[in-house]
Order: structure tokens, then C-alpha cells, then sequence
């Protein structure tokens, strides 16, 4: 887990897709772990390790840092005055014309 300055613990992946190869591995070796138990005893369980390795500790870990992922370089904080808000980050323009930036909330 890697920190992102002051605004907490980051969870996010580099892309979309990895993040995405990382959640199948995560969650397969968890429900794996528990389905093969019957099948072959107490050696399953170690694949309970590689899934939480994998999700980076837990479930709601990864679906922190998949929500990360999906908004990294879209949203910014944005603080002045002693009041923060999200912030839609600036585009280059491009056909649409010029980028523009607005508050989503706080």
C-alpha cells in the first residue's frame, strides 16, 4: 500500500486492466480456497494468502482502490479558504473545444 501525500492510504492500480487481472486473482484464490476444501483438504487454504495478497489485504480494499483507479486524473481536491471540494480536473481541449472545470461536491 503506497501512500498518496496527505490524502490518505492509495490503493489504486497503474491501470484498469491490472487492477481488473488483480481482483479475478484476488477473489478466485479466496472462493478457491473455500470450494476446494472438500476436494483436497487443508492444502487449499493456501491459496487464501495469494488472494489477499492479491487484493491488496482485503475486498473492500480493492474496491477502494478500483474506485481509485477509475477516477485517478479525473477528480482533484481543491482547497481554499479552509474549504475543500472535488474538483473536475483540467483537459487539454480538443474537438469539443476548450476544458473546463467544475465542482462536483463536497
Amino acid at each position: 500500500m503506497a501512500r498518496a501525500g496527505n490524502d490518505g492510504p492509495d490503493f489504486a492500480s497503474s491501470s484498469l486492466p491490472r487492477h481488473l487481472v488483480r481482483g479475478a486473482v484476488g477473489f478466485g484464490g479466496l472462493i478457491g480456497s473455500v470450494a476446494l476444501l472438500p476436494l483436497v483438504g487443508l492444502v487449499s487454504l493456501l491459496l487464501l494468502p495469494v488472494g489477499v495478497l492479491a487484493l491488496r489485504g482485503c475486498p473492500m480494499c480493492w474496491t477502494i482502490g478500483l474506485l481509485q483507479t477509475v477516477s485517478r486524473g479525473r477528480l482533484q481536491r481543491s482547497c481554499e479558504n479552509g474549504t475543500c471540494e472535488l474538483v473536475t480536473a483540467k483537459r487539454q481541449s480538443g474537438p469539443g473545444g476548450p476544458s473546463t472545470a467544475g465542482a462536483v461536491s463536497s
